[in-house]
């Protein structure tokens, strides 16, 4: 594993456990298909959370919330709408799209429903 990828994992690891200390509890890590990646899938009582992480020590590009731009987006649903296909019993929740931010000193920018499915 290399080290950006090292580093990649320990910031999603931390803010599992974040979520998790505020009621949040993991249900899937790092959904993989051909369409994409979900960082954390995520039980928020009655809604399922899709999350995506991103970590961006420098702000010269818009910072980390700014690189989940409406390709990356359009991604992140079609993984998500997969992953609903997988588990019909969680289709049946309502979900949300969520962005953790993770800035310089590991400060983390919570952005719930960061953005919605487009039609």
């Amino acid at each position: 594993m290399s080290a950006r990828a090292a580093r990649g994992a320990a910031v999603e690891a931390a803010c599992a456990r974040w979520l998790g200390a505020r009621g949040l509890p993991v249900v899937a890590r790092n959904v993989r298909c051909r369409f994409g990646e979900i960082d954390l899938v995520l039980d928020d009582g009655e809604v399922l959370v899709f999350a995506e992480v991103r970590l961006r020590e420098d702000d010269a590009f818009g910072g980390a919330a700014a690189s989940v731009d409406p390709r990356k987006q359009a991604r992140i649903v079609a993984c998500a709408h997969w992953y609903l296909v997988q588990h019909p019993r969680q289709a049946l929740r309502p979900c949300r799209f969520d962005v953790l931010a993770v800035g310089r000193g590991g400060a983390i920018d919570w952005i719930r429903d960061a953005f919605r499915p487009s039609s």
